[in-house]
């Protein structure tokens, strides 16, 4: 997704880029194979299998062909912030990778044959200035992320199994020219994954530190993360081989410590939508994993949502994350879970306010998530109303009361959910019924959700913020 509507001119800042980045390349990556090359040993990684991989000399073709869509990739950029952060993406792509390839040289251990005709020419150009050293993480892989990426979202829907089916025979590429071991493919992909994640096109960025204050749950929870990232470094690097798959849990550990040191949910890139990002998706995905069995296994004597009020003809229900399945069941949802997406585009009405697991929603934030919710409520209590134009508008008499909802009226449904259901959705509510008076204290709202949902989970720091948040508002 583009912020920005697309400008006039921002193909001439796009050559001024290439200027800038294309000796910036040639020279890193010579000087990276020049430093390997003087050194007495260089190892390799390299697993038995791979000596199957046959070399196809074609595909000298597509190897090639990312320099053409590196260079029109800065010159078809919609707006100068998308024209940035392409810049900024490709930028920092040479930036890790040579550092990587000073810091930890590999080697290509094969010996390629000697080719001839049209396809070797293209070797041998490529022999000119290339050597076997640059190995992991692949910054063909790397900058192959970075333009598939820009690519798909510039092609046409119906054109857009063209660039999926180039970007493959571009990382097939990598293996069947004998210039990349398969160690060097997923590295590549990370990179290339953090380099997107970095400079995002849509949101802030993940760096940024968060509004709320740093509380000791906060340090407590990024210590435990950081923690499990470490030790999962440890192993991979003691053992090697196969272990060295750790690694990725381990990056996916260090971000979520990085989301509760920076008090950032934007960390996790969740899209105003309801999905996440795809860079976000490819380096959480062992931790999103791990939440989603985390929120089931947790929920799994109690699946079900619950009807905690009806107010105007709408029913608002609490819950944990729904699958897309059973979100078709309610007209509109909100979400309050930071740390996992839905798997496509939500098409109900939707709002969120996405905070961090385990952390209270603090005073400060309140407001905002209220008057979100209270959107989101307007605006289906408005399709509720439009259908039942006879009805008067009711409210329970009593928030106590179970709802008492009449078949001639056109109910509307909505849900509020996080990963389980128990606190940050819960809290958001009561701030809610606090707001329009359904309840006179987070106590009394506790009981409320309570009677329906009775496992919810709000401790003394929770009710204090509200308390707080509620103070604050009957005082002004």
């Amino acid at each position: 997704m583009i912020i920005n509507p697309p400008q006039r001119g921002v193909w001439q800042y796009g050559i001024l880029c290439l200027v800038v980045l294309a000796p910036f390349f040639f020279w890193s990556y010579g000087f990276a194979n020049h430093y390997a090359s003087q050194l007495d040993a260089v190892p390799s990684i390299v697993y038995a299998w791979e000596k199957h991989i046959p070399l196809l000399p074609w595909t000298i073709v597509p190897y090639w062909s990312i320099d053409l869509f590196y260079g029109i990739s800065l010159l078809l950029c919609f707006t100068t912030f998308e024209l940035r952060q392409q810049f900024l993406r490709l930028l920092s792509a040479q930036l890790i990778a040579v550092s990587c390839f000073i810091l930890f040289p590999l080697k290509f251990s094969f010996e390629r044959p000697e080719i001839s005709g049209f396809f070797g020419t293209w070797f041998d150009i490529l022999m000119g200035f290339d050597k076997p050293f640059n190995q992991a993480p692949s910054l063909h892989i790397i900058l192959l992320v970075i333009l598939w990426d820009f690519f798909r979202r510039h092609i046409k829907p119906s054109w857009r199994w063209l660039v999926h089916l180039w970007s493959f025979l571009i990382g097939l590429s990598v293996l069947t020219t004998w210039q990349h071991h398969f160690i060097d493919i997923p590295t590549g992909l990370m990179v290339g994954a953090i380099c997107m994640w970095l400079f995002p096109l849509d949101g802030y960025s993940p760096l940024r530190c968060g509004r709320q204050k740093l509380t000791a749950k906060h340090v407590k929870l990024a210590s435990f993360y950081a923690v499990l990232a470490i030790i999962l470094s440890a192993i991979a690097f003691a053992f090697g081989g196969g272990f060295l798959w750790l690694l990725y849990p381990a990056l996916s550990l260090a971000l979520v410590a990085l989301a509760y040191l920076l008090k950032q949910p934007s960390v996790f890139q969740k899209h105003s939508n309801g999905t996440m990002s795809i860079a976000s998706r490819l380096l959480l995905a062992p931790y999103l994993l791990m939440a989603w069995c985390n929120s089931r296994l947790w929920t799994r004597s109690h699946p079900e949502d619950n009807l905690i009020i009806c107010v105007e003809n709408v029913e608002i229900y609490l819950g944990r994350i729904p699958t897309a399945e059973h979100a078709n069941a309610y007209d509109a949802l909100f979400d309050c879970c930071a740390e996992l997406p839905h798997a496509k585009r939500v098409q109900q009405s939707f709002e969120a306010f996405y905070s961090l697991d385990l952390i209270p929603i603090q005073a400060q934030q309140l407001d905002e998530a209220v008057q979100r919710f209270a959107h989101l409520f307007a605006e289906v209590q408005s399709l509720a109303t439009q259908s039942t134009p006879s009805q008067p508008a009711t409210l329970q008499s009593s928030p106590f009361e179970s709802a008492d909802l009449s078949h001639t009226q056109d109910v509307k449904k909505l849900l509020i959910y996080c990963a389980l259901g128990y606190s940050r959705s819960s809290t958001v509510l009561i701030a809610w019924l606090l707001q329009r008076g359904v309840v006179q204290s987070p106590d009394q709202g506790m009981q409320l959700i309570q009677q329906a949902r009775p496992w919810i989970v709000l401790k003394h720091d929770n009710l204090a913020q509200l308390e707080q948040w509620h103070q604050h508002g009957t005082a002004q």
